[in-house]
């Protein structure tokens, strides 16, 4: 079992900026456990996370890889300036430099806003930049991650991989198919949950 990284650092007034660690973010961390092995004898040299949050995933995947890949660079980018914070303090907390740089990628880690809402309350969140932005997805919850999956193609690396969390109602089948035909990005469901109301996946893109 890999420890779940230490969070002692943040308080509750950070967390009323910033999304706490939940089942999405569980379910995520158990799927990358879930390869750790592959993760380790892969070796990557980079790692983004689009919307960290608290660095509570990045700063799992520095534990995961130990100090065996220390040329691992970390990329987190989060439009909160708060999770940006929390981020870069939850990385030294956990011994792993969170940082940013421009490189091919290769492992992204996207927990995306995936909840349905109005357009007009994701544009609103997106602008505030608060805490509201970790969930308001827009129609179907696929507004953001839809603007970012356009760009994945560009962005992995020829062996890179991408963990995406999604909603059911994201609609994941055609995801997937959209992902195959228009970048040739093929995937598998790593592990699924059921959380409250919300049925939980992560899916595994790669080359």
């Amino acid at each position: 079992m890999i420890p779940t990284p230490d969070l002692s650092h943040l308080t509750s007034t950070d967390y009323e900026h910033v999304y706490e660690p939940a089942e999405d973010t569980f379910l995520l961390l158990d799927a990358l456990e879930e390869h750790a092995g592959e993760l380790k004898e892969m070796a990557p040299l980079t790692c983004l996370e689009v919307g960290p949050g608290s660095g509570c995933v990045s700063s799992s995947v520095g534990q995961i890889l130990g100090s065996s890949t220390l040329q691992t660079v970390y990329l987190c980018t989060d439009v909160n300036p708060h999770a940006c914070k929390c981020t870069r303090k939850t990385g030294t907390q956990n011994r792993t430099s969170l940082d940013v740089a421009k490189a091919f990628i290769d492992i992204i880690l996207f927990n995306p806003p995936y909840v349905p809402t109005l357009t007009e309350e994701l544009v609103d969140a997106q602008e505030l930049r608060g805490i509201e932005g970790s969930w308001a997805g827009g129609s179907d919850g696929m507004e953001i991650t839809n603007k970012f999956l356009e760009l994945v193609g560009d962005l992995l690396s020829p062996r890179g991989r991408m963990y995406l969390v999604a909603l059911k109602e994201n609609n994941i089948p055609e995801i997937q198919t959209r992902m195959v035909n228009r970048f040739n990005l093929q995937s598998t469901i790593v592990l699924s949950r059921r959380a409250g109301r919300e049925h939980l996946s992560i899916i595994c893109f790669h080359r």
